[in-house]
């Protein structure tokens, strides 16, 4: 009885005054909202520059990557809905630095990855206003973001669900105006499925190309375990977390295949790549009037939608470490309506990150922004199938309450998964994207330091607290 109160007070405790507002409808949308920015708009075009039209095995195998996660994510936060969520449970059921380690990768992660969708807005404005400097609308709309954080969380997850309907259902049109061309309309020249096995034919650079673009195309997928990190604030986790990760995988799974598929079909894979996004390409070359400026628009929101769930989940995981005593106390204070606003402010550095790669590196800020936020979310993924072994282990050794939901396969498709994500960080190494490992590595070797120091500082605090509490004895 009294391990089950730990449990529980392990989800309630240390995250006390988060509203539970989210629904299990706002949740989905947030998670989709994070995930489908500009990795789908915009780096689907490095993916297929990479792999060539066997992209679409990428896509597919990366959303199998993405599905074994989900599910060991499920399990581990219906048991914990906490905002610390992975972090957190790394914390409890691996070790405190563990949870050190990974809090603070995937915040830095997503603050990297604020920079990444600014970055990709200034692209997209630059098709209307190519003589104004990206750097005004990088702070522009930051500003208009921040704002929205700082509301209430209701304010952030009613802005996400609008903007992440906008751009679901401009996916869906896209879907049906492309299977219209293909197949309702008249033949159009050098349009079809042949353009799969043109130019080289489906594995135009082999299956090392088809692997390499599963490590881009996972970075599509970022943004799914954002479900876990709003379970803190949602309604009723036990319920709509699992219903929000699955509904969340296979619809971006359906959308992220077809999408591309029929963007190939269209456009020559060779023609792909990111001064203009491949969507908006496929408008010009089938002559609709003002349809590529309309889908540039909703590209547009697609990439602030995307920012803004990032921002919401890099404040919250900032929160969490403030309230784990792990970042400075002030950084876990709320305002009047709930919102972290302090630790939402540090979490905006990524912006002005942003800003400045953008001046020094206005041809590559993207590429090289993608590169090292990448580390973050893919260091924060490998450790929750690691943590998944352990949670398990440990879970049904103290006799803790039935999970009502369970990873199947366990624990072989988590090791699978584990292993799959472990061999695409490697693969990193060997592409344009080394820049993942070489922030990645110093930055945790960075982390390990910093944490003995602070454990050193609280054992030495605690000592004086302890020395001055006799003397006043």
């Amino acid at each position: 009885m009294e391990k089950n109160n730990t449990q529980l007070n392990f989800k309630d405790e240390p995250e006390k005054g988060l509203k539970r507002e989210l629904k299990t409808s706002q949740l989905s949308m947030i998670a989709m909202g994070c995930a489908i920015g500009t990795g789908l708009f915009l780096g689907s075009g490095l993916a297929i520059q990479a792999a060539g039209p066997s992209v679409l095995l990428s896509y597919a195998l990366g959303a199998f990557i993405v599905l074994l996660l989900m599910g060991c994510l499920a399990e581990m936060t219906v048991a914990h809905p906490t905002s610390g969520s992975f972090g957190a449970i790394a914390e409890k059921y691996m070790s405190p630095m563990a949870g050190y380690l990974v809090r603070y990768s995937y915040w830095i992660g997503n603050v990297l990855a604020v920079g990444v969708e600014v970055s990709a807005v200034s692209v997209y404005m630059n098709y209307w206003f190519p003589t104004i400097s990206g750097i005004v609308w990088i702070l522009l709309f930051a500003g208009v973001l921040i704002y929205v954080n700082a509301t209430s969380v209701n304010t952030f997850a009613t802005f996400e669900y609008w903007f992440s309907f906008i751009k679901i259902s401009a996916i869906v049109g896209f879907i049906l105006l492309g299977a219209y061309v293909l197949f309702g309309s008249s033949e159009q020249p050098h349009i079809g499925p042949e353009n799969f096995v043109n130019e080289g034919g489906f594995f135009p650079f082999g299956l090392k190309g088809m692997w390499i673009a599963v490590f881009i195309s996972l970075f599509s997928f970022l943004g799914t375990e954002l479900i876990a990190v709003t379970s803190g604030e949602a309604k009723d986790p036990d319920a709509a977390v699992p219903k929000a990760l699955k509904a969340t995988v296979f619809r971006l799974s359906t959308f992220y295949v077809l999408t591309i598929g029929i963007m190939l079909m269209i456009v020559p894979w060779k023609t792909a790549g990111i001064e203009v996004s491949p969507f908006v390409k496929v408008m010009e070359i089938l002559n609709i009037p003002g349809a590529s400026g309309i889908m540039n628009f909703i590209i547009l929101t697609a990439a602030i939608s995307a920012m803004n769930a990032q921002l919401y989940a890099s404040t919250r995981m900032m929160f969490s470490l403030a309230r784990g005593k792990h970042a400075p106390s002030f950084l876990g204070k709320l305002n009047k309506s709930g919102v972290p606003t302090k630790a939402l402010a540090v979490s905006s550095t990524g912006i002005f990150i942003a800003a400045g790669v953008h001046a020094l590196l206005p041809g590559s800020s993207y590429a090289f922004m993608m590169g090292i936020s990448m580390f973050g979310a893919m260091f924060t993924w490998l450790m929750i199938f690691i943590s998944h072994l352990f949670f398990r282990g440990k879970w049904e050794k103290t006799g803790g309450r039935k999970l009502p939901v369970r990873m199947i396969g366990f624990p072989y498709l988590t090791i699978l998964g584990a292993v799959l994500l472990f061999s695409l960080m490697i693969t990193s190494w060997f592409t344009d994207f080394k820049i993942m490992l070489q922030f990645g590595i110093p930055w945790l070797l960075f982390l390990a330091a910093a944490y003995f120091v602070s454990k050193r500082r609280n054992i030495n605090h605690n000592v004086i607290e302890e020395s001055l509490e006799k003397k006043i004895e």
